[in-house]
């Protein structure tokens, strides 16, 4: 297995065990809150830990949707898309099976029952709306992260930490609505999980935090190849000389 695949299973797998594992400790209770913050920002802290260890090795995708943004940007080939997305949901699988080992060993109580996995019941069960929340978050996620790795545009080493913090923002509205994927892999293990351990729920509605996501990637990649494209310079304008041949305006006149 390729180095880069390696990495991407390392990182996805850090990303679930972190992010779903705070909420399972601590839920996501509106009214409580302070689930709802750890919880993003567990998510934001995996991503800013991952991207300065695996970065320079990976690009720190651990999203397949992600990947696909950076695909249809034409830096990643279509073998290495495929390769970079099996090794994320393996890693995600990682993730959960490290959770259910830790849980289940240490009798500690799910709070979110059913291991961190994605829902519905935030926007009363309507796919509808949760498939637009999720598209609409992961375009904003997918955008800034294009945006910021943009070698135009001089970012250079706090790129890591400002798509951690975009992460973070995300996940404050969506945790609410549909608990925030924005991820198929970080949607999948944890879904099949629930399911063995009982609640089928997530398992059912997983389709739409596969599609949403990838739709939210797709148009992100399409908007930021319109809203990057170099804007042509308009010519100086031209002025005739007391010799009577045209010459370039002068900015600063001597």
């Amino acid at each position: 297995m390729k180095k880069e695949y390696i990495a991407e299973m390392i990182g996805t797998a850090v990303l679930v065990f972190m992010g779903c594992g705070t909420a399972m400790l601590v839920g996501c209770d509106a009214a409580a809150g302070s689930g709802y913050l750890l919880t993003a920002l567990a998510f934001g802290l995996s991503i800013v830990a991952m991207a300065y260890c695996i970065g320079n090795i990976s690009g720190c995708h651990i999203n397949p949707a992600v990947s696909l943004a950076v695909y249809l940007s034409g830096s990643l080939t279509e073998r290495d898309l495929l390769g970079y997305v099996i090794a994320q949901v393996l890693g995600g699988f990682v993730g959960s099976i490290l959770l259910a080992a830790i849980f289940a060993l240490g009798g500690v109580e799910d709070m979110t029952g059913g291991f961190g996995a994605n829902g519905l019941a935030g926007v009363n069960g309507s796919m509808a709306a949760g498939l637009l929340v999720e598209i609409i978050l992961t375009f904003i996620f997918v955008l800034c992260i294009l945006g910021v790795t943009d070698k135009r545009a001089g970012h250079g080493s706090f790129g890591g930490l400002v798509i951690g913090l975009t992460l973070t923002f995300v996940h404050i509205l969506g945790i609410g609505l549909t608990g925030t994927s924005v991820n198929p892999a970080r949607s999948i293990a944890p879904a099949v999980f629930a399911a063995i351990s009982g609640n089928t729920a997530p398992l059912i509605s997983l389709w739409v935090f596969i599609i949403g996501p990838l739709a939210g990637a797709f148009l992100a990649a399409l908007c930021w190849g319109v809203i990057s494209k170099p804007v042509k310079q308009k010519a100086a304008p031209r002025r005739k000389t007391a010799s009577g041949t045209a010459s370039k305006k002068k900015n600063i006149e001597d």
